[in-house]
């Protein structure tokens, strides 16, 4: 019996896919330049006990299983590799429960960050990870990544909420992990170890994400300026002065400008960078907060900042900041960056970010999470330029070289996927690497987990 037939007769017929025109819908993720391949079969399964037959399957006959949520990651992790089986989980989208009580909810992976947000708001609570992708990206492939977002200076990453979860394990099995109380310490924290691990050590079927109240009113304040340089030095005076905002965004005029372009938002920013600082701590405090954000923006050299009184002007500058990286894509093959340096560093980082630009005669805009010091450069080619790749592949390779030489890290949520596994062997110690390779074994002995992803065994 082949793979596939067993996979027929152990699931519902629906639930497979091996149509070639849809199949290719499948074989990659959104990262530019990432390689993959043709997937022998495509299952969408819609409950966990399906994603355990095709593991079994799978396991018999010795055959790669690569997980996929939404297809928003920007890494080439839920890339297809030869002779695999790719699991989507996006028809996994039930929200099975939130307890405004114990505050959390229980979700399966394929559910989309903005619904889980949405539907929290209804009940008073708040789950705060929001990649800029949270329109679309899904729970599973958030956790996969250990995704992070706009507000994470102040309230975490994604890791920060994932109290348990179900996973189908490299053996078959299917087991829970974690808790749904407010602590507990028994036995290793393996549900910990599954977030970011994308895909390399099970499969997550359902996730239980601790939740907060909702969120204060945010003040937002915004700032223009001449270059990156400067505004990279009002993140740095913003940490300096002890503030944590809710969140501190950049974007560069060439953003705003392709944003504009796409979707007609009436985006007229007089500036080469745009700053944009949220405060939500309430009353006088929060006021005083925003203010003290203000004269870091005109101390650096903002050349104009505000504390807005435009909400919806507010608002749409944010928006602008989500729609970045797709209205860019529509421009050219962009190759997206993740780098994370410590926030003293984020100025001088920004400005070899610059200079290998010029170097490499590759053009580069600039968006970032700049409250935290994670900058997503983007590297802009031309349509079926080869030498441009090639400039860009060098650049994209020495902005890696730079964040590790000031102290920083290869991925800051977009995880390691197939593009930074080289900056990865840079980063660890050889025997923390070789710790990480014998987790992998332990828990994929046939290692068919995502193979030839993160790092090689």
């Amino acid at each position: 019996m082949t793979l596939v037939e067993q996979l027929l007769e152990s699931l519902p017929t629906d639930r497979i896919v091996v149509d070639p025109d849809v199949i290719a819908s499948y074989q990659h993720d959104e990262a530019e330049w990432a390689p993959f391949a043709v997937p022998v079969a495509v299952v969408r399964p819609r409950t966990a006990e399906e994603v355990q037959a095709v593991v079994r399957a799978c396991l018999a006959h010795g055959a790669p299983v690569v997980t996929r949520g939404a297809g928003t990651g920007l890494s080439g992790g839920a890339n297809a590799t030869e002779g695999c089986v790719v699991i989507a989980l996006d028809g996994m989208d039930a929200i099975k429960e939130i307890d405004s009580l114990e505050r959390y909810a229980v979700v399966e992976p394929g559910v989309v960050n903005d619904h889980l947000r949405a539907a929290c708001a209804d009940q008073g609570l708040w789950y705060p990870p929001d990649p800029a992708s949270a329109p679309w990206s899904t729970i599973g492939g958030n956790v996969a990544t250990n995704a992070g977002g706009l507000c994470c200076v102040k309230y975490g990453v994604t890791r920060d909420y994932v109290m348990g979860m179900q996973v189908v394990t490299g053996t078959g099995d299917l087991i829970r992990l974690g808790r749904k109380t407010a602590k507990g310490v028994a036995g290793y924290d393996l549900a910990g170890l599954m977030v970011g691990s994308e895909g390399t050590l099970g499969i997550i079927t359902e996730v239980t994400v601790k939740l907060r109240p909702l969120q204060d009113p945010q003040r937002t304040v915004a700032g223009y300026f001449d270059s990156i340089v400067d505004a990279g030095r009002a993140v740095a005076a913003v940490a300096a002065a002890g503030l944590t905002p809710s969140a501190l965004e950049l974007i560069d005029k060439q953003c705003l400008i392709a944003v504009d372009a796409w979707k007609n938002m009436g985006l007229s920013v007089e500036a080469n960078v745009v700053l944009l600082g949220r405060i939500d701590d309430p009353g006088l405090i929060g006021d005083q907060e925003a203010e003290k954000m203000l004269s870091c923006f005109e101390e650096a050299g903002a050349t104009w900042s505000a504390v807005s009184t435009d909400q919806e002007e507010a608002d749409a500058l944010f928006a602008a900041r989500r729609l970045a990286y797709p209205a860019m894509e529509r421009l050219g093959p962009v190759l997206t960056e993740d780098v994370c340096v410590p926030k003293k560093h984020v100025p001088e980082m920004l400005s070899r970010i610059q200079q290998i630009g010029l170097k490499y005669d590759t053009t580069i805009s600039n968006i970032a999470h700049a409250g935290d010091g994670n900058l997503h450069p983007l590297l802009i080619t031309p349509h079926d330029d080869l030498p441009a790749r090639e400039r860009a592949q060098s650049a994209f390779a020495e902005i890696i070289d730079a964040a590790l030489e000031l102290g920083g890290t290869v991925t800051g949520e977009h995880g390691v996927g197939l593009l930074k596994m080289d900056g990865l062997v840079q980063e660890l110690d050889p025997v923390v690497l070789e710790m990480h390779r014998s987790i992998k074994r332990a828990l994929d002995p046939q290692g068919i987990f995502n193979p030839g992803k993160v790092f090689a065994m």
